[in-house]
């Protein structure tokens, strides 16, 4: 099992790394996370919904995502309420103490017998823990660190990230709040994001490992460009304001709303990766009459933040705005006439209705039942090309005559994962610099080509950086 000190430490992209080098050395191996709390989300094959980070840690490991990887996702709709998605099915909103105090424990057989199935399937299994084991509030209730730990009998690593600071303290002050029982499994710690001389720092991890009695497995140097996507909400925190980001002219400048909400986010790494693009996320409505394109994303909370729009004043701005104008999933929903949601799928229970933005001829009714498919097919836009993604979402859009509907300047789709597409996102970037006047690209990056070779430099760095014999070990013999 790989435990973090916090969330955001490098847990998912460490498992998907560990994957693909015991793959590499012909261990059947699968990843698992008992529960994960993410915006963003993936499509399996049989068309059920999970966290983003293990369909990534699937691929890595070189097997087809399953929804027992991660048999339950939730997924916030506010600070106190999220949906929970079960076996990658919707099963309930709750209250985030009703969650913690009562469902877990109903849901925790779920958790067992989803993780014999894989268990039975391979050689090894790769768990992830959430946030830390050291959350001494919700110990009583885990079922995602240490509780889940003992039920595999795993062995388990602990991370913890240097690059924002205080990483002895975070190692030492997460194993002395464990209880003797969980203590035992910890069999080693990583220090991951290291930036600097090695020497300096190798007094620190001698220390570690004196009070922690265990072995440094590791110590992973910061890898730049590595362009795997991120999970975890925390991420968004490091992402480009259009401020930092638009400052060259000869750049296509892509604006996306940063909704409060916002979900799968990761739909937009390979067009910022762009060599010709400038892609920043937009959260002052006087920034988007500097964009060339303007992208609505999707949103968990569709109806919440259509309202947040127009509290900030981003409905006159788009009003007034003459460029493309793309709507993703919640964000096309808002870009219609109307959406109502009668059952209250959004609100606990409570009906709502709302205008729309009005720029598309379309209506949306909120329905109790979420759409997880993998789609492709063709599409006239952007100079005519084929594409695929995965759809996730709640309700139903009328007229609805193909998966991508346009009205001139502005469409809208349910469709994620578009710009992963290396031909249509060469398409798009293409047309919509001719459109605005901009000389073609100098270069194109090939995201869908370069993807296994970018998993196999990550697994590349980590064998060079961990004591993967060591590792390896622990895995393999507890």
């Amino acid at each position: 099992m790989i435990l973090g000190t916090a969330s955001h430490v490098g847990k998912s992209l460490l498992t998907a790394g560990l994957g693909r080098i015991f793959s590499d050395d012909g261990i059947r191996v699968a990843p698992f996370k008992s529960q994960n709390m993410s915006l963003n989300s993936a499509a399996t094959p049989d068309g059920r919904e999970i966290g983003r980070a293990q369909a990534l840690q699937a691929e890595a490991c070189r097997v087809t995502p399953c929804a027992e990887m991660n048999p339950i996702l939730i997924k916030p709709s506010s600070d106190t309420a999220s949906q929970i998605v079960l076996l990658g099915r919707v099963w309930g909103q709750v209250t985030a103490s009703d969650y913690h105090l009562r469902r877990v424990d109903d849901l925790f057989p779920v958790v067992l017998e989803s993780y014999e199935t894989l268990a039975a399937r391979h050689d090894l299994i790769l768990l992830e823990g959430a946030g830390s084991p050291a959350e001494i509030n919700l110990r009583k209730h885990d079922i995602v660190n240490m509780r889940m730990a003992h039920a595999a009998d795993a062995a388990c690593v602990l991370v913890g990230d240097i690059d924002r600071g205080g990483v002895f303290a975070a190692l030492l002050g997460t194993v002395e709040l464990l209880e003797p029982e969980d203590r035992a499994r910890i069999k080693g710690f990583v220090i991951n994001k290291f930036r600097g001389d090695l020497e300096l720092l190798r007094p620190g991890v001698e220390m570690m490992e004196e009070r922690l009695g265990v072995p440094c497995a590791g110590v992973v140097p910061f890898l730049r460009n590595l362009g795997l996507e991120e999970e975890d909400s925390v991420a968004m925190e490091d992402r480009r304001t259009v401020r930092r980001v638009w400052g060259d002219a000869s750049s296509l400048r892509v604006g996306v709303v940063a909704f409060p909400h916002m979900a799968n986010f990761t739909d937009f790494d390979a067009l910022a990766a762009e060599p010709s693009v400038a892609l920043g996320f937009l959260e002052d409505p006087a920034d988007i009459a500097m964009a060339d394109v303007l992208i609505l994303p999707g949103t968990k909370q569709t109806l919440d933040d259509l309202q947040w729009l127009r509290d900030v004043g981003f409905e006159p701005a788009l009003a007034a705005y003459r460029g493309a104008m793309i709507g993703i999933c919640g964000g096309f929903q808002m870009l219609g006439l109307s959406i109502e949601d009668p059952a209250g799928v959004e609100s606990g229970g409570v009906p709502r209705s709302m205008q729309g933005l009005g720029h598309l001829p379309v209506r949306t009714v909120m329905w109790g039942e979420k759409t997880v498919r993998r789609v492709e097919g063709r599409t006239d836009l952007w100079g005519g090309c084929s594409f695929s993604g995965y759809e996730i979402h709640m309700g139903e859009t009328t007229p609805h005559a193909d998966s991508i509907l346009s009205a001139g300047r502005v469409c809208g789709t349910y469709i994620h994962g578009l710009f992963d597409d290396d031909a249509l996102r060469h398409s798009f970037v293409n047309y919509a610099r001719e459109s605005c006047g901009l000389a073609p690209g100098a270069g194109y990056v090939c995201v869908t080509a370069e993807r296994q070779a970018r998993i196999d430099r990550w697994a590349a760095h980590l064998r060079r950086s961990l004591d993967t014999d060591l590792i390896r070990g622990w895995a393999l013999n507890g």
